[in-house]
C-alpha cells in the first residue's frame, strides 16, 4: 500500500508543482534561417533510431507512471495517445511490480492498447537481472530503460540509499539483459565524466533527462513536508548543458536522448540540432492528458511534430541527421557553460 500511495502522490505533486522556474538552457539557443532552403515540406523525413530500433518520429512519450491500480487508466490513455500520433513510449518504473507481482496490468495495458508500438520497459539500477527480464517480458518491450534516481532516493524518506551498489549492478544488467539498454537519468542530467565511465563499461544509449522539468526533489520535499529539501529544487545539470556534454563525449555509434523540461516542438528541434537522436516528453504530456483529455493531448503532440517538420524545412534539413548539422547560435548562460567546459560553440556531432 505504501508504494501504491507513493505512486499516486508522485502524480499529484508533479501536476501541482509543474516545472517551476527551472531553466533548461534551450532559451539560449537559436536557429539560423536558411532563405535558400532546398527542402519541400513533403520531402521531410522525421525518422530516427534509438540504437538499432527505428522510430517513425524523433519524439516519444517518456517514462511517467505505473505500478498501482489507480494509474492503469492513465497508462491506457498514454498508450492511446502514442498510437494515434505514431510515437514510441516508455512506461514508468516497473521495479515495485516485478518485486511484488502486483499491478502488472497497469503496465501491460500499454501493450494491449498499442500492440504494434515501440515500447520501452523501465527498471531501477538496483534491480536483479531476473527482475529486469520480468519487466521486459511484462510489456513485450523493445528496449529497457535503467533509471538513475540518486537525488530522489536520497531525499525520499523510504529511499534506497545503497548507492555504492549501483555500478556493480549496472555491469550485471548489461551482461544479462536481452534487449537494448538505455541508461536514463530522472531529472538531474548526466555529465561528460559519468558518460565516459558508462561508455567504458560498454553502454551506448543515454537518456540524459536533465534539469528543467519535473523535479523529484521538489516532489519528495512536498511528500515529506521537509522544507530543507526544497533547496535541491534546482539541483542538476540543465538539459541543454547535459546534451552539450554528451555530444562532446559521444562515440559515433552512441545514441543520445534529450529529455527534461522539453515542452515544445521548437525545443525538441533545438535538441536534435544540437545532436540528440530523439527527444522524450513526459510531465507536460501527463498534465495535458489529466487536465484536458486525450483529444487535446493528441493535438498537442501532432503540433509538436509539425513544428519540428517546419523547422527542418526552414533550416534546409531533409532528415534528422541533416538537422543535427544545422548551424546554431549560443548566448547567455549556455554560452558561458560551453566556454567553461572548453568546447567550441561551432562543434557538430560527428556521425
Amino acid at each position: 500500500m505504501l508504494r501504491e500511495k507513493r505512486k499516486l502522490d508522485h502524480i499529484q505533486y508533479a501536476i501541482q508543482a509543474g516545472d517551476g522556474n527551472r531553466r533548461t538552457g534551450f532559451e539560449d539557443i537559436h536557429f539560423l534561417h536558411n532563405c535558400l532552403t532546398p527542402v519541400n515540406p513533403e520531402a521531410v523525413d522525421e525518422g530516427t533510431c534509438v540504437g538499432n530500433i527505428t522510430l517513425a518520429a524523433p519524439v516519444f512519450i517518456d517514462a511517467i507512471t505505473g505500478g498501482t491500480a489507480g494509474v492503469k487508466d492513465i497508462n491506457r490513455g498514454l498508450a492511446r495517445v502514442a498510437k494515434r500520433t505514431g510515437v514510441a513510449m516508455a512506461v514508468g518504473s516497473q521495479y515495485g511490480s516485478v518485486i511484488s507481482g502486483e499491478c502488472a496490468d497497469s503496465f501491460s495495458v500499454v501493450r494491449e492498447e498499442y500492440p504494434e508500438g515501440i515500447i520501452f520497459a523501465n527498471i531501477s539500477a538496483l534491480a536483479t537481472p531476473e527482475e529486469a527480464e520480468k519487466a521486459v517480458e511484462m510489456i513485450g518491450a523493445s528496449a529497457l530503460e535503467i533509471h538513475l534516481n540518486v537525488t530522489q532516493e536520497l531525499i525520499m524518506p523510504e529511499g534506497d540509499k545503497n548507492f555504492r551498489a549501483i555500478w556493480e549492478n549496472l555491469l550485471r544488467l548489461r551482461e544479462s539483459v536481452t534487449v537494448p539498454v538505455i541508461i536514463k537519468e530522472t531529472g538531474c542530467g548526466m555529465g561528460a565524466e559519468q558518460i565516459r565511465e558508462l561508455q567504458a563499461a560498454g553502454f551506448t544509449c543515454f537518456n540524459l533527462s536533465g534539469l528543467g522539468g519535473t523535479s523529484f526533489a521538489v516532489i519528495e520535499a512536498m511528500r515529506s513536508g521537509n522544507s530543507r529539501h526544497t533547496k535541491f529544487a534546482d539541483w542538476g545539470i540543465p538539459t541543454a548543458w547535459s546534451l552539450l556534454d554528451a555530444i562532446h563525449t559521444a562515440n559515433r555509434w552512441d545514441t543520445l536522448i534529450a529529455s527534461g523540461g522539453i515542452r515544445s516542438g521548437w525545443q525538441a528541434a533545438q535538441a536534435i540540432a544540437m545532436g540528440a537522436d530523439a527527444v522524450g516528453m513526459s510531465g507536460n504530456v501527463l498534465a495535458l492528458l489529466l487536465e484536458q483529455g486525450e483529444e487535446k493531448t493528441v493535438a498537442y503532440l501532432r503540433d509538436v511534430l509539425s513544428d519540428i517538420r517546419d523547422i527542418m524545412v526552414l533550416t534546409g534539413s531533409r532528415t534528422v541527421r541533416e538537422l543535427q548539422q544545422a548551424p546554431l547560435v549560443f548566448t547567455g548562460d549556455t554560452l558561458s557553460f560551453i566556454q567553461s567546459r572548453g568546447y567550441d560553440p561551432r562543434f557538430k556531432r560527428n556521425r
